[in-house]
């Protein structure tokens, strides 16, 4: 019955056409040229300086049938979004050969705020996305590779700038109801003052997921509340408040011999009692004025986060007797701000300049032993500060109507200050600096395409903790420390063909250096050095605009990747995507129908260095279908359209179950992709 019903809902997307429904959207026909004028379609002459950036609106995200929150960053061409756990965790990202992890060397912020947290509980970098109202983004810009001044730790592959909506053109109340417990609702709107908006909105979910033997239990809160106004004597000003609120229970990896033995279901779990607890809190403001041919932006924010997770991904090894569940603890507020200054000299010269500070005040990073979410042990217990400063200078300069180059420079200083109130010989202070050249140069082929080269320097910090370190809190042997932050370089050649609101098509070429992969293993608690590696290339998106009621896009990312220097272990890079390949179709009708189709695959990788294991390739279709009209809007939306069985990711280490020897099984341990699920949407906009 489910395979009828998805054949067709199936056929009903090829037949049908969906024009794009979002908050800040167009309702009506005669409105529609708003929809091929920004994001993809937005001329880039005189805003890309390399062939692999660009930017998506909220339309093309809303167009997406998603799983959860942090699957909007798959529309940066090449970037995977994967799970291994419970929904209220951060997502597993990969990109240009990179696991990612939780974000290390992919920088993201909203609204000016960083995203990634540094010296976190769980993993340095740390990314978590549910937190935003997806609704409300208005703009994602992306950009890859080292290449730009104005962009700092955490983006050696790349980085992702969010902006939410100041205001809507229609209030929305949207209501969706699926399997597996899914529910969500979603009230926002935006209101005129008598010198400013006033925009609001408001979202609550749950989800229990498909698991056997155990439910996600997932309940999360989000808001988003905005006041801006726009005076020519003042400048432009606002101030955002955002909140967040989530638990849920997980699912984690389970080791592929226990499914294969019938001890677990494929959807099964080992320990039913991990899962965790996290909040975040934010007030910032920005303010930007116009001063003639020069403009001022200023920004400031505040933080309060908060997570407690539990994990047991080894379950008995360690501890044969009370298991290998740990508790990860982070407890922080983060303040900071930046200053940019651009002058214009001219229709040729830009110059840009600007500083910034971040210091986060870890009140409590710590890792326990647990048995049931309740502690039994400290492995570590750290208070940290972590002070971030720097400063850049770029120019950019149109030396006649075929060249155009851009030159930039910046320096990031850090200092860190740890206090390990368990193992005080791990207390200590650090610092480090680093200075990255950066350059751009764009050559004009034709009226449609320019050629683009880009080279620069970048680096990712490492876990304050690991650049103070003398004892290992798991074993209590000597430890090394490592280097606070690790040196990244890399180039790219590339082209675009842009025909306005008709289709974008790109090409590049790039390879990318990094001195060492140092990081902080936040599941053992001590610090694991890699070696130097080489990653190199090839990624081609196209986006090709039919007509008013037809697009389709395209992208291709291959990618080699290498440690450098001979191993006994092997040269293979453990988790390194190789291939990964995206298309879709995004189609309207006339009479109010529309529909989407979305294919999304990456490729086997290697698990050990050697290469002797490696994961699956995985492959996911995803489907909607709607009718709008007016006021109303319904969709149907169909994930993993064809039940794939595929795995969302995988790993090969030691683990041991309850009745196997005590030195435990190397396997492979893995997180199914969740099976096909339908879900529905009915969202009401209001009348100005």
């Amino acid at each position: 019955m489910r395979n009828l019903i998805s054949a067709c809902l199936f056929i009903g997307v090829i037949l049908s056409v969906p024009e794009q429904s979002t908050a800040a959207a167009a309702h009506e026909n005669e409105e529609v040229e708003e929809v091929v004028v920004r994001g993809r379609w937005e001329k880039p002459d005189g805003l890309s300086v390399s062939a692999s950036q660009g930017a998506v609106s909220q339309i093309e995200i809303d167009a997406r049938p998603r799983l959860r929150p942090g699957d909007i960053l798959e529309v940066v061409p090449g970037l995977i979004v994967t799970q291994h756990s419970g929904a209220g965790k951060s997502n597993q990202l990969f990109l240009r050969g990179f696991n990612l992890d939780h974000g290390t060397d992919f920088a993201t912020s909203i609204d000016g705020m960083p995203i990634n947290m540094p010296t976190h509980g769980h993993g340095q970098g740390y990314t978590d996305l549910n937190f935003m109202i997806p609704e409300l983004i208005d703009r994602l810009e992306f950009r890859k590779g080292p290449y730009y001044a104005d962009v700092a730790d955490f983006s050696s592959a790349g980085a992702a700038f969010f902006s939410t909506a100041s205001s809507l053109d229609s209030g929305i109340v949207k209501a969706g109801i699926g399997e597996y417990g899914f529910r969500q609702m979603l009230y926002a709107d935006s209101f005129e003052t008598n010198d400013g908006d006033l925009l609001a909105g408001i979202q609550y979910g749950q989800y229990d997921g498909p698991w056997v033997g155990t439910s996600e239990n997932l309940s999360k809160y989000n808001g988003l509340f905005r006041y801006s106004e726009s005076d020519p004597d003042v400048g432009e000003w606002g101030v955002t408040f955002m909140a967040y609120d989530a638990s849920w229970d997980s699912a984690d990896q389970i080791p592929l011999r226990a499914v294969r033995s019938g001890a677990v279901s494929r959807l099964g779990t080992i320990d039913d009692t991990v899962g965790g607890e996290t909040s975040r809190y934010s007030l910032s403001g920005r303010w930007h004025r116009d001063f003639g041919e020069q403009q001022l932006t200023a920004r400031a924010y505040a933080i309060d986060y908060q997570l407690n997770l539990f994990s047991n991904f080894t379950y008995f090894l360690d501890d044969p007797v009370n298991g290998d569940q740990f508790e990860q603890v982070d407890d922080r507020n983060v303040y900071g701000g930046d200053l940019t200054w651009v002058r214009r000299a001219g229709d040729t010269l830009v110059h840009r300049a600007g500083t910034f500070f971040r210091l986060d005040d870890i009140a409590d990073v710590g890792l326990y032993k647990t048995r049931e979410r309740a502690r039994l042990g400290v492995v570590r217990q750290d208070s940290v500060s972590q002070l971030t400063t720097g400063a850049f200078y770029d120019i950019d300069k149109t030396w006649n109507d075929r060249w155009r180059s851009t030159l930039g420079v910046r320096a990031d200083y850090f200092h860190f200050d740890v206090q390990d109130s368990n193992l005080p010989r791990n207390t200590g202070t650090a610092s480090d600096w680093r200075v990255s050249p950066k350059l751009n140069v764009v050559r004009t082929l034709s009226r449609n395409t320019n050629a683009f080269f880009s080279a620069g320097f970048g680096y990712h910090s490492n876990d304050a903790r690991g650049t103070v370190i003398t004892v290992d809190p798991a074993s209590g042997l000597p430890a090394d420390k490592v280097d606070p932050l690790v040196r990244s370089q890399g180039a790219e050649i590339g082209f675009r063909y842009f025909s306005e609101g008709r289709l974008n098509v790109s090409a590049s070429l790039w390879i990318l250096e990094l001195d060492s992969e140092l990081l902080f293993v936040g599941d053992a608690g001590n610090t694991e050095p890699t070696r130097a590696s080489r990653r190199y290339g090839l990624e081609v998106p196209a986006y090709y605009r039919l007509n008013d009621n037809l697009l389709v896009d395209f992208e291709l990312a291959l990618t080699r990747s290498a440690y450098t220097g001979s191993s006994d272990d092997g040269d293979e890079i453990p988790g390194s995507l190789e291939r990964v390949m995206a298309a879709g179709i995004v189609a309207s009708a006339e009479n109010g129908m529309y529909s989407t189709v979305r294919v999304r695959h990456f490729g086997d990788r290697p698990l050990l260095e050697d290469g002797s294991i490696r994961s699956g390739d995985s492959t996911v279709w995803n489907l909607g279908l709607g009718y709008k009209r007016r006021n109303l809007d319904f969709r149907i939306e169909l994930l993993n359209a064809f039940d794939s069985s595929d795995d969302d990711i995988t790993y090969y280490y030691e683990s041991r179950l309850p009745s196997e020897p005590l030195g435990g099984v190397a396997d492979v341990h893995f997180h199914p992709i969740e099976p096909q699920t339908y879900r529905a949407y009915v969202t009401w906009y209001s009348d100005r």
